[in-house]
């Protein structure tokens, strides 16, 4: 079994560790469809979140054809940083959440291969940000496509504290 990443930002709180970071939580669109989050006993299931910042979506294409896998992980760390928005609306305080699984989807080519390490890029964001609360279950899956042609998405689960 590997060691686990270790947390190398300072900050009594994940607050202040955000800040660190030089990344503040964004303000989610509303939405007629869907809501950020939904909580069943004690589980809060977070929807699915794009690479959005201030309404706009940061890339858009295909990895391993139109985007390159260093633009990916970005977008994944933006992607995350979107459903901690999400789970802060749930919970009330980032120092409440802990995560339990994440779901990385990366629209990518059939023979891309590196999902994970797209995935490894929100992995990293978190625990940074929530210490052992953002250490996680994980699913990397490549797909065909994704909303609006979007090259990731994160899907989360997660308790409050």
């Amino acid at each position: 079994m590997s060691l686990p990443l270790p947390q190398t930002v300072k900050g009594d709180s994940a607050a202040e560790r955000l800040r660190a970071l030089g990344l503040t939580l964004p303000v989610l669109a509303d939405s007629t469809y869907l809501v950020p989050h939904r909580t069943v006993g004690s589980s809060i299931h977070l929807s699915g979140q794009l690479p959005f910042k201030a309404g706009e979506l940061l890339g858009q294409g295909v990895v391993g054809r139109d985007v390159e896998l260093e633009t990916a992980q970005e977008l994944a760390r933006h992607a995350a940083l979107n459903a901690l928005a999400a789970a802060v609306q749930a919970v009330g305080d980032l120092d409440r959440v802990r995560l339990v699984q994440i779901l990385v989807f990366v629209a990518s080519t059939p023979d891309f291969g590196l999902q994970s390490q797209v995935a490894n890029a929100a992995s990293e964001l978190l625990i940074e940000v929530l210490g052992e609360n953002g250490r996680h279950a994980r699913t990397a899956i490549g797909v065909a496509g994704l909303p609006l042609n979007s090259p990731v998405e994160i899907q989360m689960i997660c308790t409050a504290v």
